[in-house]
């Protein structure tokens, strides 16, 4: 899953003509020559950081990590997705976040031996005017506790966790053409077995969750 796109820049230099006495126009003064490179010159080095996220629906901060847990809702509009800026710059943009299933964790299932799920996601990666950039996917089984990711903090579970917990990790590297200055993740297909049931992706409802993004990029001079 990659997508890669570039944006040519064209420049044009424009000579005005001018009048001097008698209504004679004056020649066109050429084009000024671009100055030559300084010897030794590179390019502003790449800067990797944290990216400016804008989410949804949060589930909360792992307690073993202390990362922040965002649901990729099921949609098509870019506008009620995971929102991520991609901060001005020379070039493409390389996106990294990790990707995960999500599940309920039950002690009682557990016990009756029904704690079994599985589960498959696909997210799309798209533009503010709706074009599929590209796409990620991650495949899970559960089967016992030590299969959980981490506990989120914030819930009435023994421990002070929530339920609901990132289950595998499957990190994604993505890259951004230039010129797309925001992206948003939204939930594409969902296939679940659990205890529960099937479910699949439903409209406003989580599909998958996402952490640790980052953003690495040129910056613009």
């Amino acid at each position: 899953m990659r997508s890669i796109s570039a944006l040519a820049v064209a420049i044009a230099v424009l000579a005005v003509p001018s009048l001097e006495a008698g209504q004679r126009k004056s020649q066109p003064k050429p084009a000024a020559k671009p100055a030559p490179a300084r010897p030794g010159a590179r390019p502003a080095p790449t800067r990797t950081e944290a990216a400016q996220v804008t989410c949804p629906e949060s589930l909360g901060t792992g307690v073993r990590t202390g990362a922040t847990y965002c649901f990729v809702l099921a949609g098509r509009d870019p506008a009620e997705g995971v929102r991520i800026t991609i901060p001005p710059r020379t070039g493409d943009a390389t996106l990294r976040f990790d990707l995960h299933n999500r599940h309920t964790y039950s002690e009682e299932q557990m016990r009756a031996g029904r704690g079994f799920a599985s589960y498959t996601a696909v997210i799309g990666v798209l533009a503010n005017d709706g074009e599929l950039l590209d796409r990620a996917a991650i495949q899970t089984e559960f089967r016992a506790a030590q299969d959980l990711h981490e506990r989120i903090s914030g819930g009435a579970g023994p421990g002070g966790v929530k339920a609901v917990a990132p289950v595998g990790i499957e990190p994604i590297v993505l890259t951004i053409p230039a010129g797309v200055d925001e992206v948003s993740l939204l939930g594409e297909v969902l296939d679940a077995t659990t205890a529960a049931g099937r479910e699949v992706a439903a409209p406003g409802r989580p599909v998958a969750l996402v952490s640790n993004v980052t953003i690495e990029y040129r910056p613009r001079k």
